[in-house]
């Protein structure tokens, strides 16, 4: 008997933890569906992409760079002195450098938000659930986390609208701490040499430069 309660309460334990994200799916109006599919559709078409960028770190530090992503899985962040930084994502891992303290960080992209972005194939279902859809003049957000980890970040992507372009991202990590990115200057389209996505690599950073 004692057995058959501890499996009741493991299962209304699972449905208590599945009801929010059962909830986010069933409330989805049809204009959310239809801007959720106009969202995948874009990223799924935005193969490489070149841009200024401006990042807010949690503690409000304002820094800037030069930003390239190449889907599927690669990223870089080149960070203007005199910030220390080094960001690069590649061969499924992100990693992240700071020359002032001699420390580098390595963690498997599938376990950090950005991972949705620099997917192979982007699907606002499935692997990712959306938490949220808010609109605001020119404007559009979508907020994602992994479903089978929500507790290791969230991803906002922000749209400017008509046409559909990605503008911003904020990355919320497992600690809480927000991280404000902006992007200016994009430039899509185009490759780049794959060593640019190597630590190693000190990339040309003028307007066309890839590596």
């Amino acid at each position: 008997m004692r057995v058959m309660l501890d499996r009741r309460t493991a299962l209304v334990s699972l449905l208590a933890a599945l009801a929010p994200r059962i909830a986010m799916a069933a409330e989805r109006s049809p204009r959310d569906l239809n801007d959720l599919a106009r969202v995948e559709t874009y990223l799924n078409t935005l193969k490489t992409l070149r841009a200024k960028f401006v990042q807010v770190a949690p503690d409000g530090g304002l820094s800037q760079g030069t930003a390239w992503l190449q889907r599927p899985g690669r990223m870089r962040f080149q960070y203007d002195p005199p910030a220390p930084f080094l960001l690069v994502a590649s061969h499924g891992n992100l990693v992240f450098n700071d020359t002032y303290l001699r420390q580098t960080s390595n963690i498997p992209l599938s376990r950090t938000p950005l991972g949705i972005l620099l997917a192979d194939t982007v699907r606002l279902s499935g692997d990712a659930t959306v938490t949220a859809v808010e609109r605001l003049p020119g404007q559009l957000q979508v907020g994602l986390v992994r479903t089978a980890s929500p507790g290791e970040g969230t991803l906002t992507l922000i749209f400017a609208d008509n046409p559909l372009t990605l503008r911003q991202w904020v990355v919320l990590d497992a600690q809480r701490q927000e991280t404000h990115v902006t992007l200016s200057e994009i430039e899509l389209g185009g490759t780049f040499d794959p060593k640019l996505f190597e630590q190693n690599t000190i990339p040309n950073t003028s307007p066309g430069g890839g590596g």
